[in-house]
């Protein structure tokens, strides 16, 4: 009956360990998201703003 407990374990373990995993990847993905729109914003150039407000005064 060990070996049954034994078999039992090791089918429990993987599973107990996808989840993290997955996890760990949303929470990759979410930074690399964050890292392209903080990109993104400082390759805007905000002086056209300043410009437009200017000529629409």
């Amino acid at each position: 009956m060990e070996s049954f407990d034994d078999l039992l374990t090791m089918l429990e373990r993987p599973a107990a360990k996808a989840r993290p995993v997955k996890r760990k990847w949303r929470e990759i993905e979410a930074l690399k998201e964050r890292q392209r729109l903080k990109k993104e914003l400082e390759d805007i150039d905000w002086s056209l703003d300043d410009e437009l407000m200017n000529e629409l005064m």
